[in-house]
């Protein structure tokens, strides 16, 4: 018999140690589930933002636009684990968290991958696409919940691998600033997201539509 899918997304830090005492202390300091939600976009945009200006930049400057763009994807990650721990393992949920768990998420891919289409340099429709496609896969996620077949969260190309592939996209990229004649990966990543999306959305209707049709 197949087990259900899970309710939340399975995210292993979620049992650590650190996450747990980390979130206690949020929840002790009276920040809330929906504030570190809100939070997460600030990050993406942070992300989003350096990554559109490093084709202005040469050399250190744009190694160090590449690194903050990074550390903004990983902080915004980081908001997605912790306003979820807040608000079911600190007991602060609200009636309007859901909105706030999943809107900002949007914002954020949105800021995140049109940036990369302008590091990509005459590419900002390929960032324009990731960011359609990241956004349509959550959508099918979100669409499969609210008929019923439960939460999929099944990749290849889930939120955690997006930001995966970008994040070590900005650091090989970083890297490879100072080589003369250096190539350009976020062309090929934002393809790989595209193709990977792609492949998610069939994946999840696919269970979707068999999750439905055996009830």
């Amino acid at each position: 018999m197949n087990s259900s899918p899970p309710t939340r997304r399975p995210i292993a830090a979620r049992n650590s140690k650190w996450a747990a005492a980390t979130a206690r202390w949020l929840a002790g300091t009276g920040i809330r589930p929906n504030h570190i939600s809100l939070l997460s976009v600030a990050f993406g945009a942070v992300s989003g933002a350096a990554l559109a200006l490093t084709p202005w930049f040469p050399g250190t400057p744009r190694a160090l636009l590449l690194v903050a763009a990074a550390a903004g994807i990983q902080l915004r990650l980081l908001c997605n684990l912790f306003d979820g721990m807040v608000a079911v393992e600190g007991g602060f949920r609200t009636p309007a968290g859901e909105i706030y768990n999943e809107l900002p998420d949007r914002f954020a891919d949105l800021a995140i991958f049109v940036g990369a289409g302008y590091a990509a340099g005459s590419m900002v429709v390929l960032g324009w696409g990731a960011a359609v496609a990241a956004i349509t896969t959550a959508y099918v996620r979100a669409l499969g919940a609210s008929a019923g077949a439960g939460q999929q969260f099944v990749g290849p190309m889930a939120k955690q691998h997006r930001m995966a592939l970008m994040t070590g996209v900005c650091l090989a990229q970083a890297a490879l600033v100072f080589l003369p004649g250096s190539p350009d990966l976020f062309r090929p990543a934002l393809s790989i997201v595209v193709i990977g999306c792609v492949i998610t959305m069939i994946r999840r209707c696919s269970r979707i539509a068999r999750a439905l049709e055996a009830k």
